[in-house]
């Protein structure tokens, strides 16, 4: 169960709570420590799989823990950035909710033995959203660069409604067959 892909989901839980303290007190160079400790998490997620799957590690607590640990990193990141008033509490409640609708699809379709991977919008959704996080983070920091970050939030609104729309149009022969 404890391996290293294990490890890196933990410690992407543990930082998650870090990044909402560190970002929403008076806290010396919070935008660049909360940048730091933003982009080592999202870094974590790209690397727990990578090495689960490269040293043939994956476990069920692994598969199990991965995406609650993604969806708790990028709700603090969002809801933080919402607590400074740097993106709109309607838009995070769309991308927050959107994971918890996501999840719900996952859940009925695993019981059902029907597993729901990961697709090119859902990955897209999660790098768009990472460069968004990052830019409103550091925006004090970029000068007239500080524009990208609203674009991009944007961008990544789109995708997580289209991702969305696209999981549950793919997959929704699993929830009404769960409701017959």
């Amino acid at each position: 169960m404890w391996n290293v892909p294990n490890s890196l989901t933990v410690f992407r839980i543990v930082l998650a709570p870090l990044l909402v303290v560190v970002l929403l007190t008076e806290f010396p160079d919070k935008e660049i420590w909360g940048l730091v400790i933003f982009l080592v998490a999202a870094l974590t997620d790209a690397l727990d799989g990578l090495i689960a799957r490269r040293t043939n590690r994956i476990t069920v607590t692994g598969a199990m823990l991965d995406p609650v640990a993604d969806k708790l990193l990028m709700s603090a990141a969002f809801i933080s950035l919402v607590g400074l008033d740097l993106a709109p509490a309607w838009m995070v409640t769309l991308i927050v909710g959107r994971e918890f609708a996501v999840t719900g699809l996952r859940l009925i379709a695993l019981e059902r033995g029907v597993p729901i991977a990961a697709n090119a919008w859902g990955k897209a959704k999660t790098t768009s959203q990472i460069v968004a996080v990052s830019l409103l983070i550091f925006g004090p920091h970029l000068g007239p660069l500080r524009a990208l970050g609203p674009i991009v939030l944007w961008l990544a609104l789109i995708l997580t409604v289209v991702s969305m729309v696209v999981y549950f149009t793919q997959n929704w022969r699993v929830v009404r067959d769960a409701e017959a």
